[in-house]
């Protein structure tokens, strides 16, 4: 497959960083990743992506150091002490990190406000939030998606993350599933339901809906895999927060290219 390579490639780097930061957010950066990598093939130079999930700042991270934003000497920093690569992204560093990310809810109602300052000025550039299937339990989630709906962003796009998990349990269980096709229809989206993982179908789509100029913004529901490519973390609660060790990363690794030959 096209993509293969690079998603073997990005998922080493991704755990690499994890285990030299003997750090947790492994699950959740793994699930994402396939999204980043559609995102940033068909992203233009002045398109925005926003990473509204900013717990996965190492997928974030590794896609920017893959495009060369982010040196290799800057990524060896990632958790040290004066980095610049914090476990949530923060601002001002880089060119495609605009905004400090992570405190969820805030992705939607950010994008929207560029989205929206874009139409004002003419400026015809699209605008993509990543985001959690938890973070839809949010109640800026809902007032940012009707904002998008009254002012006609056509020039936003949302994609979530829908890994079915959030910090302390299946998010169905929480308050139910938020990131559900006919909520988002009902509300004035123009929704599609894909594999997350399969990025070629992802970047026809997301080249699809950046064509449509209709007054209706746009959704990509994305099924998705916690822990995606390492079969002792998919679909598990505990690899949300947990770090590897020494063994465990040989063994991701291991499984990892094996899975993406």
């Amino acid at each position: 497959m096209e993509y293969k390579n690079k998603q073997k490639e990005l998922r080493e780097k991704l755990l690499s960083l994890y285990f030299e930061a003997n750090a947790g957010h492994i699950g959740c950066s793994l699930s994402c990743i396939d999204l980043l990598i559609a995102l940033f093939e068909i992203k233009t130079k002045q398109e925005r992506v926003i990473l509204s999930k900013g717990h996965a700042a190492a997928a974030l991270y590794t896609i920017l150091n893959s495009t060369g934003e982010i040196t290799d000497d800057v990524l060896k920093t990632f958790y040290k002490n004066g980095t610049k690569l914090s476990a949530h992204p923060s601002a001002n560093s880089f060119e495609n990190i605009p905004f400090a990310l992570g405190s969820l809810g805030h992705g939607l109602p950010i994008g929207c406000g560029i989205a929206y300052a874009n139409k004002l000025v003419e400026n015809h550039e699209n605008v993509f939030i990543l985001m959690s299937d938890g973070e839809t339990n949010e109640g800026t989630t809902w007032e940012g998606a009707h904002f998008a709906v009254a002012h006609k962003l056509d020039n936003l796009m949302v994609l979530i993350d829908k890994n079915n998990l959030q910090g302390f349990g299946y998010t169905k269980d929480v308050l139910g599933d938020t990131a559900d096709i006919a909520k988002w229809k009902s509300i004035g989206f123009e929704v599609i339901e894909q594999d997350g993982h399969d990025v070629e179908k992802l970047v026809t789509s997301i080249n699809n809906f950046k064509s449509k100029k209709n007054g209706i913004p746009k959704l990509i529901i994305a099924n998705t895999v916690k822990g995606k490519g390492v079969s002792y973390m998919e679909n598990k609660l505990e690899w949300h927060y947990l770090p590897m060790n020494a063994e465990m990363y040989k063994n991701a690794l291991t499984e990892v290219a094996h899975n993406y030959r």
